[in-house]
């Protein structure tokens, strides 16, 4: 009995370490700079990198007790800042998490929000073909890709809170913040916007 204890223990202990928040490679590369140092961003014109961004990530477990979260959400805001984007997910700087960020064109200021462990929970069946779609991972390149005009989405935020709402608009002159979150919520599946190149003549 008390051998199935210990046992029992042990694999509980195992269990819990397997599922622990990042890698160690993660950590380090999280920890390789302050909370206003910008990651390098990968580029799909360099090979390991490309492979790296065709990856499906993997959900963040223990998300109110990380320092290593806060550090990465940190880092992951001044690469934004730097590189002028209106979002930036994980994978993109070489960390293979379900976390992104996406900015609010629809409210006052644009904030920009955190995302962790998102999903797109329902959509339209119709789609539209979103004009100049863009990539920091693909530098200089821009194209028509086909989105869907709303989307039902869930997420939690960096203060640990489940929020639900849906995200609309799929215009360059208003708003388009359905639509950020779409493109990264695609990096999280290994998918970039030159899988989605439509004609912005097309009736989808």
């Amino acid at each position: 009995m008390k051998l199935s204890l210990v046992l029992l223990i042990v694999l509980t202990l195992f269990s819990v370490k397997s599922m622990a928040q990042f890698t160690q490679d993660e950590k380090d590369l999280i920890n390789s700079g302050t909370t206003e140092t910008p990651f390098r961003v990968l580029k799909v014109t360099d090979q390991q990198d490309s492979i790296f961004l065709r990856q499906k990530c993997s959900d963040i477990e223990n998300i109110n007790e990380s320092e290593d979260l806060q550090l990465l959400i940190d880092r992951l805001k001044a690469t934004m800042a730097a590189e002028s984007g209106v979002g930036i997910a994980a994978p993109q700087v070489g960390i293979g998490r379900n976390i992104f960020l996406f900015t609010r064109i629809d409210k006052a200021n644009y904030p920009v929000i955190v995302a962790i462990n998102p999903k797109i929970v329902n959509h339209p069946e119709e789609t539209i073909c979103f004009e100049r779609d863009g990539c920091l991972s693909i530098p200089g390149i821009s194209g028509n890709s086909i989105r869907y005009p709303w989307v039902d989405v869930e997420y939690t935020d960096e203060n640990g809170n489940l929020v639900q709402e849906r995200l609309e608009g799929y215009s360059r002159e208003s708003d388009f913040t359905g639509i950020i979150f779409q493109h990264e919520f695609d990096h999280l599946q290994g998918v970039l916007f030159i899988d989605k190149l439509c004609s912005s003549t097309e009736k989808k």
